[in-house]
């Protein structure tokens, strides 16, 4: 054998020697289940009582008090806790015009079930707007400074009024109203009363949202079986800059912004198998950038099988990179799941518990929800990390 044909030779024994090297690094590079999440504490936001239901908590925007509804039988109240669980407060009685005090019943999927309190804070989490009949069967809104047992009745009219929004830099609440007919979205100066129309729809507009910078809105708008996520770009010019941003034939549900403005989740039963009955998260730009229906609205989708929180919305971190979930699987007592937008994953949260609800969380990274205990609701908070 010549040199050089020896050389060509020990040259391919060498390249086959390092592929061998290399494949079991190869292999070991495969994916890895996530590992689960395991969170520094978890605790009943108060004691575990039976005989009542606890649902839709709702954090004031500084993290250190936490409204939620409590039933007791027909008995329907708003209770204020700090975020270590001691009760501060409980609003349950409004003075009528006669001098009675009727209880507070909230709309919710029926009239007689306190279901959706509508709690909505204050930018400055001293007062809390929030939906009622007051025991006269109109429902109005309502808003009740903490502390001074002054509630005020800002909406006064026979259609029902709810849904409302806190503006995080005004003191005006956005709200839906049934007094036209419809379902359309009004501004409501808290001061004054006074009251300025947004929308005029032939289909109804549904749980608006306020930007963090408070100049915009987000909304659903639709049929009962298809609704569209909207956003009005400026309060002021709402006919103007009134945008849909979905425009497919799936439900969407509950728009939520990001904590930095940037961003809008959804829930939405768009899936591949077709099913109308399962859900999935959706985040699309807030800009209106990202294609509002086909294969580029469908690459969205950063959760699939999740129980949709319609009253509160997709869970977002302060960091805005995160999404708190309900998984949609009963053997595992739907529990709780983290979508990291970063990584692009979906992580379990052992909170070892049951049939988890109404998910929301803090400023301060603190996740509340409702969860079963002996077939009794209560709420519960974890904290994922110090």
């Amino acid at each position: 054998m010549n040199a050089a044909r020896r050389r060509r030779v020990l040259a391919r024994v060498v390249v086959i020697a390092a592929l061998v090297a290399v494949a079991p690094a190869a292999a070991a590079e495969e994916p890895t289940t996530p590992t689960p999440i395991v969170p520094v504490s978890v605790r009943p936001l108060t004691a575990i009582e039976s005989g009542r239901n606890d649902a839709n908590p709702v954090w004031a925007r500084s993290g250190k008090l936490i409204a939620f509804e409590r039933s007791r039988g027909d008995r329907k109240e708003i209770v204020v806790a700090r975020a270590d669980g001691t009760i501060v407060y409980t609003i349950y009685y409004q003075a009528s015009q006669a001098g009675k005090e009727p209880k507070f019943f909230f709309p919710g999927l029926a009239e007689d079930v306190s279901y959706n309190a509508g709690i909505a804070w204050s930018p400055a989490g001293d007062r809390l707007a929030f939906t009622s009949n007051g025991g006269t069967g109109n429902y109005d809104v309502y808003v009740h400074e903490l502390g001074g047992n002054k509630t005020t009745r800002l909406t006064d009219h026979k259609e029902k009024d709810g849904q409302a929004d806190w503006s995080p830099v005004t003191d005006q609440l956005v709200f839906v109203s049934g007094r036209t007919g419809k379902g359309d979205l009004y501004l409501v100066d808290v001061a004054s009363r006074a009251l300025t129309r947004l929308t005029w729809g032939t289909n109804p507009f549904l749980y608006p949202q306020w930007s963090p910078d408070g100049t915009k809105v987000t909304v659903l708008h639709g049929s009962n079986d298809n609704h569209d996520v909207y956003v009005i770009g400026d309060v002021r010019r709402p006919a103007e800059t009134l945008r849909a941003l979905t425009t497919w034939t799936h439900d969407d549900l509950r728009p939520v912004w990001s904590p930095d403005g940037k961003k809008i989740a959804f829930y939405s039963n768009y899936n591949t198998a077709g099913d109308p009955k399962t859900w999935a998260i959706l985040v699309i730009a807030a800009d209106g950038s990202d294609p509002t229906d086909g294969p580029g609205l469908a690459a969205k989708v950063v959760a699939t099988g999740v129980v949709p929180d319609v009253e509160r919305g997709p869970a977002w971190l302060p960091d805005s990179a995160g999404i708190v979930y309900v998984k949609d699987d009963r053997a595992e007592y739907n529990p709780l799941y983290l979508a990291d937008l970063v990584r692009g994953t979906n992580v379990v949260i052992k909170t070892d518990t049951k049939m988890n609800h109404d998910v929301t969380c803090s400023v301060d990274g603190v996740i509340a929800f409702r969860a079963q205990v002996d077939q009794w609701d209560q709420v519960f908070v974890a904290r994922l990390k110090e």
